[in-house]
């Protein structure tokens, strides 16, 4: 198998500081089966080894990487295997399971926190990481660029794909499990049934102002992603415009598939005033009749607690 000669590139600042470079690597790492992962060969040696006349070296791939919901136990095989093969990780917020994500990069490996919180000014802009991918792939470093849940839901990952397409920078894409999908299942709640769920909807909650809610009237199950701070307002245009009932069961799982997981259950006519005063970032929240089972188990244990 080949390798690609690396030369010493100069020192980098990102807006948070300093990049450090991975250190050199003087043994030689043989890619993986994955046809779109790299070998590099670096030390102090390898530059020297080049040719006075070889051509500028190609862009190194940039992966988009869905990590899943969180933790280690949800990240698929192949987002393992880029990872353990990687030169940089640039990482989401992955609420708080990243640790165990990032034990598993190589020694070496660049590692890039760029999550960002709503509201919060220090958050990395959009521009920056694009061009943080941009420069670290032209630098020759195989990218991860780690991405809570899936790349296809609510990632910004169309605005890298043009950014690194624009660079003539190769990437790919690969799936992860949503939130979207994993939140309901970790409290034993399918997003289908046959009788009560024939379909359902995924939407943000985060400017949900902007949304046209008659759209979900002949929607079976509701659902939104980063909702914490607006449940009082989702369930009553739900009930307003979409012409859900007040009685319709509904769910917030914060945390979900972490150990910090938390549920909360109800009504659309009830579930805001129960979760009122409540931090709920970060959450899932679902709307629907296949809702039910999971709702009436919760409230029965929190009565059964009271008492």
């Amino acid at each position: 198998m080949r390798a690609i000669a690396a030369h010493a590139a100069p020192a980098a600042t990102s807006r948070r500081g300093p990049v450090h470079r991975a250190r050199p690597r003087t043994a030689r790492r043989w890619a993986s089966r994955c046809p779109t992962a790299r070998v590099r060969a670096s030390g102090p040696d390898a530059a020297a080894a080049r040719p006075a006349d070889a051509s500028p070296r190609s862009p190194a791939t940039v992966h988009l990487v869905g990590a899943g919901p969180g933790g280690l136990d949800n990240l698929t095989v192949k987002a393992l295997r880029l990872l353990r093969l990687c030169d940089a990780v640039v990482y989401d917020d992955l609420g708080g399971g990243e640790a165990d994500i990032l034990a598993e990069t190589r020694p070496g490996a660049e590692r890039i926190s760029v999550g960002k919180r709503g509201g919060d000014a220090r958050s990395w802009r959009q521009d920056d990481i694009n061009e943080t991918l941009v420069r670290l792939s032209a630098d020759g470093l195989d990218v991860v660029r780690l991405k809570g849940g899936c790349p296809s839901v609510f990632s910004r990952a169309f605005e890298e794909m043009r950014a690194l397409k624009d660079a003539g920078v190769p990437f790919e894409l690969v799936p992860g499990v949503s939130s979207a999908l994993a939140a309901p299942l970790a409290v034993a709640t399918p997003l289908t049934e046959k009788a009560r769920g024939r379909h359902f909807a995924v939407a943000s909650g985060h400017e949900c102002e902007r949304l046209d809610f008659a759209a979900f009237a002949g929607v079976d199950t509701c659902v939104f992603l980063m909702a914490g701070k607006k449940i009082r307002v989702l369930c009553e245009r739900l009930i307003a415009e979409s012409g859900k009932r007040p009685a319709m069961p509904a769910l917030i799982v914060r945390w979900a598939c972490t150990d910090r997981e938390e549920v909360f259950a109800g009504t659309l006519g009830d579930l805001a005033d129960r979760t009122a005063g409540r931090e709920l970032s970060p959450c899932v929240f679902v709307a629907g009749e296949v809702c039910a089972d999971a709702a009436a188990e919760r409230r029965l244990r929190e009565e059964e607690e009271d008492d």
